[in-house]
């Protein structure tokens, strides 16, 4: 929970929520720092650092990514729930990304940049429990297997540079999500799975969003400074994200979210 005692300041609950390892207990004090702040309850103020790693739980085991095994086609239960683990962790790990988001740059930006921002947390942690929830209704549950601690080098890369952090982190991670849930949808509805499914319908519609705030925010910023935002984004892509921007990409919802070709094309 969030205390008046301990959690005055914006700043405070959202380091609240990054100090939570344990996973259930992250997805709630996630929740009630979202409803203190729409209460009032918060001050708007950055009096207290993010720290550099957030908290986390003792499983599952975080891998380099390249040590991952395999997941196979998702077909069989196995693979799906496997599948389904990866996903929970993405959005795990999203549930800090949003909230060091608001904690460690709110000071740049105007007050609705912590409602965006919050606003997606408390999408995350949701995401988060359904994911973990389905793992449960198949006899697994989130930590049952290893899993790659790739997300946050992105969020240490960026640490330093708000508009870094945009960049790569809703404008390439998230916008990566749109390209690639389609399909995967597909494949849970072809296993004959049409709860999970739904529920990565619902995270899709929610990602759109998600990749707009950063789309918003990012050409904002820049137009208040007098940068070229499409060019300034590549640059920014070129030196903070390690991997690749590539096919297919799902060029409408992309540009539903305010990130038309123009952005990401020279870079494919």
């Amino acid at each position: 929970m969030i205390s008046a005692e301990t959690s005055i300041t914006i700043a405070a609950a959202c380091r609240s929520v990054l100090e939570t390892g344990d996973p259930a207990a992250k997805v709630k004090r996630a929740r009630a720092a979202v409803r203190a702040w729409r209460r009032g309850e918060l001050e708007h103020q950055f009096d207290i650092a993010m720290p550099d790693r957030p908290a986390r739980p003792e499983k599952p085991e975080l891998l380099p990514p390249n040590r991952m095994p395999r997941r196979g086609k998702g077909g069989s239960e196995r693979g799906r729930i496997a599948l389904i683990h990866a996903l929970a962790h993405i959005e795990f790990v999203a549930i800090d990304l949003a909230f060091d988001l608001a904690g460690r740059f709110g000071s740049h930006f105007p007050r609705n940049f912590i409602d965006d921002w919050l606003l997606v947390g408390a999408d995350e942690a949701m995401h988060f429990a359904l994911l973990d929830r389905r793992l449960r209704t198949l006899g697994s549950h989130y930590g049952a297997l290893a899993a790659h601690d790739g997300l946050w080098e992105a969020a240490e890369a960026t640490a330093h540079d708000p508009l870094a952090r945009l960049a790569v982190v809703p404008m390439v991670l998230e916008a990566r999500g749109l390209d690639v849930t389609p399909a995967t949808i597909d494949r849970f509805l072809a296993a004959g799975d049409e709860g999970t499914a739904r529920i990565l319908k619902r995270i899709l519609t929610d990602e759109i969003r998600h990749v707009a705030y950063g789309a918003t925010w990012f050409r904002m910023a820049c137009e208040s400074t007098g940068i070229a935002a499409e060019s300034h984004w590549r640059d920014l892509v070129r030196r903070h994200f390690r991997g690749m921007i590539k096919p297919p990409f799902n060029d409408s919802a992309r540009e539903a979210a305010g990130l038309p070709r123009e952005y990401y094309a020279p870079l494919a």
